[in-house]
């Protein structure tokens, strides 16, 4: 039961190392999920490029957001910048950290989908199959508009029967999957770089502020836990002081059927530590309310 507390308490101290975990989950569901996913491209003139760039799109737009769900700062980062200043004022540069470092993890998922669907290709050719100049293939040469159309929509299907041998199909396909290679190995390079001369230019910034808003996003964080937890166990001391409250104004009626009550100030000491005079609805209410409206400042002395 220690090491499981231990373990809890490690996850709850390094939401970063979590986070980075997650985000690396999301990635590697998002190739599974690509993987096994069944392409299949309608074929249609007016439907392929909506499949295709829907596939292609849509669910790198919902791995964004269960990015951004699963963090449990981002939660945090929109508390901070709603809550009244109170006595403690905001820093807009621990929002901004707070939010930079959230839209780079819920990103990574995403920009993995689209980068292995475009060296894929297939989304590519089903999108703009139809959109090819058909005067660069010699098979479209002596064909009428409409059925150049017909013809360019359907060659993402090579298991039909007008497509199936066709070399200008094959040559169309080679065409687009080249243009969706070569458009996500520039992606991809470009990431690299971004994240190469990111790495390498931060210490010619101003590191004092960095650490700075590193420290006081982290301390938002864990300051919003030790809240929750302590306002867990005031409940439970509440809630244990409201029943044995009830249990002695039923005194008489209680030893009428011969139950045996604590005596007074058994166990209580603990409990009016953490209560602090705190003896109904209404104190609580108001602590709560001040808590958020006029969140204490940061000091100590």
């Amino acid at each position: 039961m220690d090491r499981f507390r231990m373990i809890f308490q490690y996850f709850q101290s390094n939401s970063e190392s979590v986070m980075n975990g997650i985000c690396g989950l999301l990635a590697l569901a998002s190739v599974k999920m690509y993987s096994t996913f069944d392409f299949s491209c309608p074929c249609l003139p007016r439907y392929n490029m909506a499949y295709g760039l829907g596939i292609m799109f849509v669910p790198p737009i919902i791995l964004f957001l269960c990015g951004l769900i699963l963090n449990r700062q981002s939660l945090v980062m929109l508390e901070e910048w709603r809550r009244p200043p109170g006595c403690r004022k905001k820093d807009l540069a621990v929002i901004r950290y707070m939010c930079s470092s959230i839209m780079q993890r819920a990103m990574v998922a995403p920009v993995v989908w689209i980068v292995v669907t475009l060296l894929d290709g297939k989304c590519l050719i089903c999108a703009f199959s139809g959109s090819v100049d058909p005067k660069k293939f010699v098979g479209f040469a002596n064909v009428s508009t409409e059925q150049v159309q017909q013809l360019l929509a359907k060659v993402p299907c090579k298991d039909d029967e007008l497509m199936r041998n066709s070399t200008s199909r094959k040559a169309v396909s080679r065409y687009l999957r080249c243009w969706s290679q070569a458009l996500g190995w520039s992606i991809l390079l470009i990431l690299i770089i971004a994240a190469f001369l990111a790495r390498w230019l931060r210490p010619c910034f101003n590191q004092a502020t960095l650490l700075q808003a590193r420290h006081w996003s982290n301390y938002i964080d864990i300051e919003q836990k030790i809240f929750e937890e302590t306002c867990c166990e005031h409940s439970r001391l509440f809630a244990h002081k409201c029943i044995l409250h009830f249990f002695e104004s039923m005194r008489q009626e209680i030893k009428l059927h011969s139950f045996s009550l604590p005596r007074e100030g058994e166990g209580a000491e603990g409990e009016e530590d953490l209560l602090q005079g705190i003896t109904d609805q209404d104190q609580v209410n108001k602590l709560l309310k001040t808590w958020y409206y006029e969140k204490p400042p940061l000091d100590v002395s």
